[in-house]
């Protein structure tokens, strides 16, 4: 079988990883770095990669713009932010064979954006379950082991086996025939935590000792799930762990008390864990919050699902970004999101 051309485009902590790590693998992989500085590190003396999978140093063929990528790829990897994909796969189009697939390896659910670009039958959808950062210009770190989980929203799965091979030399890599069921049980989690994190700006574990942030925690999930419902997709748990069915189960205040307490052994587990939305906005940068509480809110509303708690977080983070708003602890008792909370509660 002929090898496949890939390029993996952003050079941040899970793109630079993934690509390093799949050339080091044998793969034909280029990798399109954004940053001159990068691109002469990664084709010079290479990427430096450490952490869980030990170390390496993996030089590969980088250019800093899609526009000096030269012949026609098989597979696209996009590993950049979720607001800055649509337009690399526009960037992208040029230089794919007929019947290229392109990956969205964002936080949040981006393969409706992702497909109105490229087609849905060239889209695959990605679940990143590993962790990594980015130390200095070239240098990564992988923080965690984990998988990746990959599958078309249209089309064979069949034609997933190449890219699953290649993508193996990161991590164990699955194949899934429901992939936005999925994505969709990252995005309930991922929204929960980056998105209360923004507003408050605490860590985890401080946050979810304040009984309001779990009501809120758990009112997200609970719209989440009602949207999932409307759609007829069945959430695994996340991570085989989260069964969100089951914490959402039952209404009374035993019930109540239960998944109070699941959600703050949650907290105590990870309670150094810091909003990724938290870290954008404390640099000045925008959120992915349209692609995380955004889109369930536009999903249910979509649906006639009312999704007012995703609803005012989004609006609440896009006035942190608008600087119209301060993060605070005090945001948790908003008066618009608290009674958000209380009719989703009521409901």
């Amino acid at each position: 079988m002929e090898q496949l051309r890939i390029v993996v485009v952003g050079a941040g902590a899970i793109g630079g990883i993934t690509a390093a790590l799949m050339k080091e693998g044998g793969n034909d992989v280029t990798l399109v770095c954004k940053h001159q500085e990068i691109a002469d590190i990664a084709s010079g003396r290479g990427l430096h990669v450490v952490g869980v999978r030990g170390e390496h140093a993996v030089h590969m063929h980088a250019v800093a713009d899609i526009a000096e990528l030269n012949g026609e790829y098989d597979v696209a990897m996009i590993a950049t932010k979720a607001y800055d994909m649509p337009a690399s796969a526009r960037a992208l189009k040029p230089f794919l064979k007929e019947n290229a697939l392109v990956l969205s390896l964002q936080n949040g659910i981006c393969t409706d954006a992702l497909a109105a670009v490229v087609g849905e039958e060239h889209t695959v959808g990605c679940v990143i379950g590993w962790g990594a950062t980015m130390l200095g210009p070239g240098e990564l770190e992988m923080t965690s082991t984990g998988e990746f989980i990959i599958g078309r929203i249209s089309g064979s799965q069949q034609a997933l086996e190449p890219i699953r091979q290649a993508m193996q030399a990161v991590v164990p890599t699955v194949i899934s025939e429901n992939i936005y069921a999925e994505l969709f049980s990252k995005l309930i989690v991922n929204s929960c935590i980056t998105s209360l994190g923004a507003i408050c700006g605490l860590h985890l574990g401080e946050m979810l000792m304040k009984r309001q942030a779990r009501s809120i925690f758990l009112g997200i999930i609970r719209e989440a799930m009602d949207v999932a419902h409307a759609q007829e997709v069945k959430v695994p748990p996340f991570g085989g762990k989260l069964d969100y069915e089951k914490l959402m189960k039952g209404s009374s205040p035993l019930d109540d008390l239960r998944r109070h307490i699941m959600i703050l052994i949650v907290g105590l587990k990870y309670r150094r864990l810091k909003s990724s939305s938290l870290q954008s906005l404390e640099r000045g940068r925008p959120t992915e919050i349209d692609y995380f509480n955004g889109f369930i809110a536009a999903k249910g509303e979509s649906l006639g699902v009312p999704c007012p708690i995703n609803r005012r977080l989004t609006v609440m983070i896009k006035e942190i970004e608008g600087e119209r708003r301060s993060i605070k602890v005090e945001n948790l008792w908003d008066e618009a999101l608290c009674g958000a909370v209380r009719h989703t509660v009521s409901a």
